[in-house]
């Protein structure tokens, strides 16, 4: 009897040396939980974001990736860049450099304040030969290059505006001779479609876009040449 009361009294203290064992002691640190379960997770090639319509400038990129621990974080990169809502935003780990781009680069690094779009006029004269007609009538004949239209009519614009739904330039021109309804359709471009109608003193062109747009105007020569921005 007294020696199974000792052996009692021996595994108390033993336990009171360690309250439990399977929990880290003072001065140890913990280890982050992890498993040994393998995920089938395929490696990043190449991916894309495609734009809205309405985006000019991208300001930052967010990605939210996964660390070995199973916790999710987050890292952002600030930008201020004009973008090209019709091209994709591309997420890879394959780069490659190119000399367009470093003279891009350079180029900007020159000049900060160059925006994305030359003036109107240095565009007309390094792309004068680029524009491609595209409609016409009687007393009117319309060009487009990329996001530059250009009408070559001896007409005079009284004022141009912008509508949406569908987004739209509208041209009223001074006229007093009688223009018969014209409509044109336009594939894979900018300019999606052009309609020309009559009214009393005047005839409109209303020239139909594929997305958001502001736009700028300048009368050079016998030409009105409309930038979208």
């Amino acid at each position: 009897m007294v020696k199974t009361v000792l052996i009692a009294f021996i595994i108390i203290g033993v336990l009171d040396a360690r309250e439990n064992p399977f929990f880290p002691s003072d001065g140890e640190k913990d280890i982050p939980y992890t498993t040994n379960e393998t995920a089938v997770v395929l490696p990043l090639i190449k991916t894309t974001i495609a734009l809205p319509p309405q985006a000019r400038v991208l300001q930052g990129v967010t990605i939210q990736y996964k660390n070995l621990d199973g916790s999710q974080e987050n890292k952002t990169i600030q930008l201020e860049n004009s973008v090209d809502w019709h091209k994709p935003i591309f997420i890879s780990q394959n780069y490659i450099s190119n000399d367009n781009n470093k003279t891009q680069e350079e180029s900007v690094k020159k000049d900060p304040e160059k925006k994305e779009t030359a003036k109107i006029e240095e565009h007309v004269a390094k792309n004068g030969d680029k524009y491609q007609k595209i409609a016409s009538f009687e007393y009117a004949s319309f060009y487009s290059s990329e996001k530059y239209f250009k009408i070559v009519t001896n007409d005079k614009i009284i004022r141009n505006f912008l509508l949406v739904q569908p987004h739209r330039i509208v041209i009223d021109f001074k006229s007093s001779k009688g223009i018969k309804f014209y409509e044109q359709n336009i594939t894979e471009n900018v300019f999606t479609k052009i309609r020309v109608g009559n009214h009393d003193g005047y005839y409109r062109v209303v020239i139909e876009l594929d997305g958001y747009y502001r736009y700028n105007v300048k009368n050079i020569d016998d030409s009105y040449i409309f930038q979208l921005l």
